[in-house]
């Protein structure tokens, strides 16, 4: 007689979780937090950068949690640190409310952190519970993240040369009218990298989503004003499109354009369970512009623009998605690569050099 009863899974192997931060409630509060989910377990709680470069030289938790503002040694010479010698995720949390505190989330991204995720407030502030959410959901996600050595990212970052196509490109459909682009897990710094090398080299509008926590939109945006010489803007809705000029999807709303140049933004029921959408943005090109486009699809989770970056390429676009070396997550380029979806597999210095070479006729 055999037994039909289903095997019984093997228990999973709890998340294991520094958190960095000077100041000992905060280290409470985020404690108190995460050890609410019982995937989660608290390994270490450290209150300065030092403390945190020698605690993972002894011991490997599979995610970090970093303050930015500390004594000693700040958040952002840690992350240089750790990422250089035991790469692993690191996810700012940092304060929306503070100015610096966000553009230096963003300098820290360049360093190698790969998530931001909003402080959580103390109990009573209306944005609470969903910030305390949304923290427990980014350390889940990014524990699936496997990192490789700062190398690769020290490339993305660091790149200053103007790199040109191997062999000429030629737009199947026509002229170029519109580039859009999708990101999400890792995608700031990769953004930045494609914008610099688009100075003096962008003819046509250029259009972004990239997934990010709530609130820290601005910062991004401010943060590229100051890094690249392209001016970047948050989209308006019905904001005419200008060549030269980037613009990003709001927090929670899609972006869209219309077949007249001008951006439509609406509140549509979220896709892939996300509002902004890459899915979104792309078929509104597809039938604003059929053919006239570039699609560009790079790091991050899930699969989100994948399908209709394939679309894209199917009505004579150039498609491109970013490779796997330099990814951080190769969730949403992998899917597009797997759908046959991209004309080009190629690293953020290349996409910015296929992009200045198919617009600069337009």
């Amino acid at each position: 007689m055999t037994d039909s009863r289903s095997p019984v899974p093997a228990p999973r192997s709890p998340i294991n979780v520094l958190i960095v931060d000077d100041s000992a409630s905060v280290r409470m509060h985020l404690r108190n937090i995460l050890e609410s989910d019982p995937d989660i377990r608290i390994i270490g709680a450290v209150g300065d950068g030092e403390e945190a470069v020698r605690f993972v030289e002894n011991r490997k938790p599979d995610v970090i949690t970093m303050d930015i503002d500390m004594p000693k040694m700040n958040g952002l010479e840690a992350i240089r640190r750790i990422m250089e010698t035991h790469p692993l995720p690191i996810i700012v949390v940092s304060a929306t409310f503070d100015k610096n505190d966000v553009e230096r989330t963003f300098i820290a991204m360049d360093a190698g952190a790969i998530a931001v995720s909003n402080k959580p407030l103390g109990e009573g502030h209306r944005d609470s519970e969903r910030a305390a959410r949304d923290l427990v959901q980014t350390v889940k996600a990014m524990s699936e993240v496997k990192m490789v050595k700062r190398w690769s990212r020290a490339r993305i970052s660091g790149m200053t040369h103007i790199i040109e196509p191997e062999e000429p490109l030629v737009q199947a459909s026509g002229k170029v009218k519109l580039v859009v682009i999708g990101a999400s897990t890792g995608g700031p710094p990769v953004i930045k990298t494609i914008l610099s090398g688009l100075t003096n080299g962008l003819h046509v509008p250029l259009l972004v989503v990239q997934h990010i926590a709530k609130g820290f939109l601005e910062g991004m945006v401010e943060w590229l004003n100051h890094t690249t010489d392209l001016p970047v803007h948050i989209a308006m809705h019905k904001e005419r499109l200008m060549p030269g000029h980037v613009y990003f999807a709001p927090d929670d709303y899609h972006m869209g354009v219309n077949n007249a140049g001008r951006i439509e933004l609406s509140k549509a029921l979220p896709e892939n369970a996300l509002r902004p959408s890459v899915s979104y943005l792309f078929r509104s090109t597809i039938n604003a512009f059929d053919g006239d486009s570039v699609g560009v699809l790079l790091t991050g989770m899930g699969k989100d623009g994948a399908e209709e970056l394939r679309h894209m390429k199917e009505k004579g676009a150039t498609t491109i998605a970013q490779d796997e070396e330099s990814s951080v997550v190769f969730g949403m380029p992998g899917e597009a690569v797997r759908l046959g979806a991209a004309t080009h597999i190629l690293p953020p210095e290349k996409i910015a050099a296929v992009i200045r070479s198919l617009t600069k006729e337009s």
